[in-house]
This record gives structure tokens, C-alpha cells and sequence, in this order.
């Protein structure tokens, strides 16, 4: 199973889409050939705290597997992709060292992120 790691722009774009988009892009949250994930640290720039607002993304992290973290080595790989790269947020960077290696990435913004993964191991990125 590969490992496929949801930034914000690809769980906001989803979530409005429709109920049934996770399924429909045939990432179940087990099984299958791709497993959804998205680090706890993307709920920062998805969520609102507002429960009407969030009802949308939440009903479709239902979908996915809401991972913590990061642990100190993710923290430090993805802070040595970033300085590599020179652009990406930190939570860009996060997204992308958790998909290595062999995985890959959902994003809305597909520059910074194919960026990132230029310097990572065997990580595509995905425009969501």
C-alpha cells in the first residue's frame, strides 16, 4: 500500500467537492493501494474552530487516517527539505517528509511542494 499525504489545500478542495470524494478518488482510509493520511499539523491550516464552518472538512477527514506529530526525526527531515529547497512552509515540509520514501503527496500548491520533494526520497506530488 502507498502512502498518500494530504496538505490543506488538498483537504479543503476535497471536503467541498462532495461527501463521497475520498472514496471516489479510491483512497479508502485502509486497504486498497493508497492509504490517506493527513498530519495532525494540516488541521491547523484547515480548520477554524467554527463547528459549522469545519463540518465539511471534518466529515471528510472521516475518510482519512489523522496522523501526530511530528516526531523529532520527521521535524528534522523535513526542516533539512525545507532548507534544501529554500521555499515551503514548515507544514509544507512536514507533508512531504512524511510521504517519503515511496509515497506521495496531494497538494494545492504543487510548486512549492514538488519543490520540497525534489530533495526528498521518491516522493510524487499530486496537484488535488
Amino acid at each position: 500500500m502507498r502512502l498518500l499525504v494530504l496538505d490543506s489545500g488538498a483537504v479543503t478542495g476535497l471536503a467541498g467537492r462532495s461527501r463521497g470524494s475520498a472514496a471516489s478518488l479510491g483512497f479508502p482510509k485502509s486497504g486498497g493501494s493508497w492509504s490517506a493520511v493527513v498530519p495532525a499539523v494540516v488541521l491547523v491550516e484547515c480548520l477554524t474552530g467554527q463547528q459549522g464552518t469545519d463540518a465539511v472538512v471534518n466529515r471528510f477527514l472521516k475518510a482519512c487516517r489523522v496522523v501526530d506529530g511530528p516526531h523529532e526525526r520527521l521535524a528534522r527531515r523535513a526542516g533539512a527539505l525545507r532548507a534544501q529547497a529554500r521555499r515551503g512552509s514548515a507544514v509544507d515540509a512536514v507533508v512531504v517528509a512524511m510521504a517519503e520514501p515511496g509515497g506521495a503527496v496531494l497538494t494545492g500548491d504543487v510548486r512549492d511542494l514538488r519543490a520540497l520533494a525534489s530533495y526528498a526520497r521518491d516522493v510524487t506530488v499530486f496537484a488535488a
